[in-house]
This record gives structure tokens, sequence and C-alpha cells, in this order.
């Protein structure tokens, strides 16, 4: 079968390659691959700057944000044949950690998770692929088109969950949200604030392409002012950043609203160095009760209450998330940017692409 690869550790290696087909007799779902996001993380992965490949051999099978539809299913698992399902990405350790041992494997203490298609497993990007029933999720089968979404959508569900877990601390009733940045993983952090019927607001640089439009239909306000004029403009309640550009976390965090909860999920970059009044942003801080906190991945929990945001959300606003569809057979076409793309998915054609 076919399937999407990578030589970890080589920048450019990433291929459509002949592997062979999963494994018959281990007793998990048999899933036909439908569809594959790709990310921040797999460009990454194809640079050679990160991941790994399952112990002792390469190469790797990319992609961590699937969609599929199981072919065969054991009996008494809870799934059956036609069912539309994402896979889980992470493991937890062996050992396991206190945090693992508990089912929160997204807040793994020791390091020694494991996840599809990043480190140490082969990831979803296959024809056929195959999952344990316990770290598969189903999805509303009318998101067949969409529900290649649903990994990123895990990373906000638990963002904000955690936002409002360290908002009831106490009183906490938010009304202004900003979101910062405008790709998927921030446009669904806008929707899932939207859901929560608050006053949302999304910052990014761009005037141009999908993206004002995207902020407007979901009854949003853009923005693409500097970050620090924004944040004081609003003096949002809640922050999610996901651009992990240094300036614009701490431009943003020295504006919040008093008990000001920013949650950052984008990763920065090691290596810029930013002047910063360190002094004034731990007064703000104490002073006004406020939160910074960090937060990656997502645990089972997250991923049934993204299924939930997926299903209320419109189909038709999801499906504009989706800029580029690349088929299997020219997968290396997603890993290049076009200055009108929002999310490129490939679709895992069977052979027929």
């Amino acid at each position: 079968m076919r399937a999407l690869t990578v030589e970890t550790g080589r920048n450019g290696s990433v291929r459509t390659t002949e592997v062979p087909e999963p494994d018959v007799e281990t007793g998990d779902l048999l899933v036909e691959g439908l569809a594959l996001g790709v990310c921040g993380t797999d460009k990454e992965i194809a640079r050679g700057e990160y991941g790994s490949a399952p112990p002792g051999r390469e190469p790797l099978v990319l992609g961590h944000e699937s969609l599929g539809r199981v072919r065969h299913a054991p009996d008494g698992c809870g799934f059956s044949p036609g069912d539309l399902v994402v896979g889980v990405v992470r493991r937890p350790d062996p050992v396991p950690c206190g945090a693992c041992a508990r089912g929160e494997f997204d807040m793994c203490r020791n390091g020694r998770y494991t996840e599809r298609g990043i480190k140490d497993l082969d990831g979803y990007g296959s024809e056929l692929w195959r999952v344990e029933p316990d770290y598969a999720v189903a999805l509303d089968p009318a998101l067949e088109q969409v529900g290649v979404l649903m990994e990123p959508t895990t990373i906000v569900a638990k963002a904000w969950e955690q936002v409002e877990r360290v908002g009831a601390r106490a009183w906490f009733e938010p009304r202004r949200v900003l979101v910062t940045g405008a790709g998927p993983i921030e446009l669904l952090a806008a929707m899932l604030g939207v859901q929560r019927g608050l006053d949302v607001h999304v910052l990014d640089r761009v005037t141009e392409g999908p993206k004002p439009g995207l902020v407007t239909d979901l009854g949003a306000t853009y923005h693409h002012d500097p970050a620090d004029e924004v944040a004081a403009r609003l003096e949002p309640d809640v922050v999610i950043e996901a651009t992990g550009a240094g300036q614009v976390v701490f431009d943003t965090m020295a504006h919040t609203a008093a008990y000001g909860v920013m949650c950052l999920t984008g990763v920065s970059t090691a290596g810029r160095h930013l002047s910063v009044d360190a002094g004034g942003v731990n007064r703000e801080l104490v002073l006004e009760n406020d939160v910074v906190l960090g937060s990656v991945n997502a645990n089972l929990r997250h991923y049934r209450q993204a299924a939930d945001a997926l299903a209320k959300a419109d189909r038709d606003w999801l499906g504009r998330l989706i800029t580029r569809r690349v088929p299997l057979s020219r997968a290396a076409e997603a890993f290049t940017s076009d200055s009108g793309d929002v999310k490129v998915v490939i679709t895992i054609d069977n052979g027929n692409g």
C-alpha cells in the first residue's frame, strides 16, 4: 500500500512510497485512510528538524491529523465497519508517570510518551492504518468532508478547558476574547469562543485572502493593527495565543483585563531575543491576579469535546478552512506554502489520485 514517509533528520525526504499493509493479527481497528491534515509540526519533520521513527527502522510514516473509515472492527469493540473515525495522536509512557496513569497523557511528566507520526510511532498517512479501539474516536458521519479538522480542534478544546479551570479558582465570567493569529488552530479557537457566547476578536497581519471573511462570517471581529494597540483597546479577559511570536506574546500579555487568563498554544523559535520590562510584567501578573499558561496536545476527553464542537459548527464554514486539497500521489505539494492557504489537506485517494 502507499504511504507518506520521511527519513527523520533529513531535509527534503518526504515521499509517497510503498510500505507493508498493517498486521491483520493485532486485534485493532483496520481503517481506510480518507484524509490527512498538514501542520507546522509535519513541516518541521519534513525539514529534518524534529521527529523520530519507530526504534530500529526508518522511514517514519507521517501524519497525525487523521480521518478514516473503519473497514474491520473486532467484535464488542464499540465500532462497526463504515464508522468515521480519527486516531488519537499520543500514547502514554510505559512507566507510567502519574499523569499518564490517570489518562492525562497530554500532561506527561517524564517525556517517555510516543506520538503517531511524530515520535517513535508510525502515523496515519497511509491507505490503510491500524488503531487501538481505545485510541479511536467516532465522528458524526455528516463530517466526512471536514472531519480531518478534528485533531487541531482538540488542541483548542484543551486550551479552553484549561482557561476555564484556571478561571474557576474565583468568580469568572469572561466576556471578551482575543485570539492572536488566524491560521486553522486560531480560527478553531475563535469558533469555540463563539460557541461559548463570547465576544471574540481575532488578530492577524493579513488584510487580503480568506481569513478576514472567515472571522467575520463566524460572528467575530477581525483586526490587523499591532498587537499592543489591539490588546490595549480590547483589554481581553481571555487570550488564546497560537502564533508563538515572542513580541505578540508579551505585547498582548501586558494588556489583559484584571484576572486575565492567557493560554499559549504556539511554540516559539528558540534564540530570538526581546527587550522586556520584566518588572512591569511581574507587577501586572501579581497585582491583577493574571495567569499565563502553556498548553499542548490533547487527551481522550478533549477529542470528545472536539467532536461535539465540530458537530455543532457550520459545516460550510468549516469547509472553507480547508483551502487546498492535494492527493496522496502529489503529497509533496502540501509541504509548500501558498499565500491563500489556511489549511492544506492530503486526500488518501487509494490509488485514484
